[in-house]
C-alpha cells in the first residue's frame, strides 16, 4: 500500500521542489495543500482535513517567512509559524501520522564562529527566529514521531529567492552592493526536497532535530559573485556591510549549520553548494 504524505505549503518554494520529484517515487502517494484548501491555523480544519484522509506522514512547509515584514505582523507570523504548527503537530499525533517540520537557522543568533550543531544554544535575533523556534517547542510537544529539519539560505527555480533576485536585477542593472558580512550556506531546496524523501522512505523512529544545507559556507556577496560568473554577467558588484544595508530585522553573522547528523543518520551525500548552484541555474535557464 502507498504511504500518504501531506504537504502543507504545496505551493511555496519546498512544497513546489517537492511537487517536481513526486513522480520519481511511485511508492508514495503525495497530497499538497495549500492556505486556500487547508488553513493551517484552524484547529478544527486540519483535524477534520486528517481524519478524511490516511495521512501517514505530514511535511509542514508551510510558514510566514518574511523575515522582515515579520517584525510589523507579529499576529500572523504567531499564527502561522506556532499554532499552525501546534495544530499540524496535534492532528499528527491523534492519526498516527509522522511529521517532518520544516525550521530555519534564524532559531540562532550568530555569534558562533563554529557550525551549528543541533544541540547548540537557540538565541533568534528576531519575530522570524521566535516564531520558528516556538513552532518548534509546540512540535516537540505535541507530536513525538516528529523529524524537525532546520535549513537554511533556501534557493531554487521556484518561488521568490536571492538566486532569481539577482539573476532579476542582473538584468536590469549594471551594479550592484551586496553584503559581505553575513556568512552561511546556500541550500538548493531541490536537494532538501530530495533529503526529506528520503527521511520518509527510510521510516525510523530515530526523531529529533536535525540540520541540513548545502556543503561550503560564503557570504551573501560571495554567493551573488559566484551566481554572476556562472551566467557570464559582468555587472559591477560591490561589497558592504550589514550596517550599510538597513532592514527590519537583524540577520545572524554566522549561520552555518553542522550537517554531520542528518548525513550519518539517513546516509545523505550532500553535494557542495556551488554544484548546487549550477545545476539550480542549468534548470532556470
Amino acid at each position: 500500500m502507498k504511504k500518504t504524505v501531506l504537504v502543507t505549503g504545496g505551493n511555496g518554494q519546498l512544497g513546489q521542489c517537492i511537487q517536481s520529484i513526486a513522480n520519481q517515487f511511485p511508492s508514495l502517494h503525495f497530497l499538497f495543500v495549500d492556505k486556500d484548501i487547508l488553513d493551517i491555523t484552524n484547529e478544527k480544519d486540519v483535524l477534520d482535513f486528517f481524519e478524511a484522509h490516511h495521512i501517514h506522514w505530514c511535511i509542514n512547509c508551510a510558514a510566514y517567512t518574511a523575515v522582515d515584514h515579520a517584525e510589523e505582523n507579529q499576529e500572523l507570523a504567531l499564527q502561522v509559524n506556532v499554532v499552525g504548527a501546534r495544530n499540524i503537530a496535534n492532528a499528527c499525533q491523534r492519526n498516527g501520522s509522522k511529521l517532518i517540520q520544516i525550521s530555519t537557522d534564524f532559531v540562532f543568533d550568530g555569534k558562533s564562529s563554529n557550525p551549528y550543531k543541533e544541540t547548540d544554544r537557540v538565541n533568534p535575533l528576531g519575530v522570524y527566529g521566535l516564531t520558528k523556534l516556538n513552532g518548534e517547542v509546540e512540535v516537540k510537544k505535541n507530536c513525538p514521531s516528529y523529524f524537525i529539519v532546520r535549513t537554511s539560505w533556501l534557493y531554487s527555480e521556484f518561488g521568490n529567492n536571492f538566486m532569481k533576485t539577482m539573476l532579476r536585477l542582473g538584468s536590469e542593472k549594471t551594479q550592484l552592493s551586496v553584503v559581505n558580512d553575513q556568512i552561511g550556506s546556500p541550500t538548493y531546496a531541490i536537494d532538501l526536497a530530495e533529503a526529506l524523501i528520503q527521511i520518509i522512505q527510510l521510516d525510523t523512529d530515530n526523531y529529533g532535530i536535525y540540520h541540513y544545507s548545502n556543503h561550503g559556507q560564503i557570504s551573501w556577496f560571495d554567493f551573488a559573485k559566484t551566481i554572476f560568473e556562472l551566467t557570464n554577467n559582468d555587472l559591477s558588484l560591490n561589497p558592504i556591510l550589514s550596517k550599510d544595508y538597513a532592514t527590519l530585522a537583524e540577520r545572524p553573522k554566522y549561520s552555518v549549520l553542522d550537517t554531520s547528523k542528518i548525513t550519518d543518520e539517513f546516509a545523505l551525500k550532500i553535494p557542495f553548494w556551488k554544484d548546487s548552484l549550477a545545476n539550480a541555474l542549468s534548470k532556470v535557464k
